[in-house]
This record gives structure tokens, sequence and C-alpha cells, in this order.
């Protein structure tokens, strides 16, 4: 009898521990992706300054396609 329960115990440990790893998983990739989407990793500003330490002046359309390219390379 003692044996049977130690298994049963082995068994809903490793279910317990599977079922929160899974759970787990999925809501940090939720709250990473709305973290991510309140606060873009790149912004426009940023494109500027980069830019402009390269010695370039960017023109509004040249920032707005690299955002444009940027996003579009984060939604495939």
């Amino acid at each position: 009898m003692v044996e049977l329960a130690w298994w049963w115990f082995v068994l809903i440990l490793l279910g317990v521990l599977i079922v929160g790893a899974v759970i787990g998983f999925f809501v940090a990739r939720k709250v990473f992706s709305s973290y991510l989407e309140k606060n873009p990793p790149v912004t426009e500003k940023m494109i500027r300054v980069m830019m402009q330490q390269m010695g370039r002046t960017p023109s509004e359309k040249q920032v707005r396609q690299i955002m444009a390219s940027m996003n579009q390379a984060r939604n495939k």
C-alpha cells in the first residue's frame, strides 16, 4: 500500500510540474509581447539619432521607410 501511494505522489508531482511549466510559458509570452507593444525596441527618434551619428541628415521619408521595413520584418 505504501509503495502504491509513493508512485501516485511522484506521478501527480510530475503532472503538476509539467502543467505549471506550460501555463508559465504562455503567461510569460503574453506579458512579454504586451511589453514590446507598449515599448517598441526602436523608435523614429532613435533612427534619426543613429543616422545623424553616422553623418547623415535623414529625411522624414527615409525614417518612415526604415520604420516600415523594420515593422514588416518583425511581423513575418
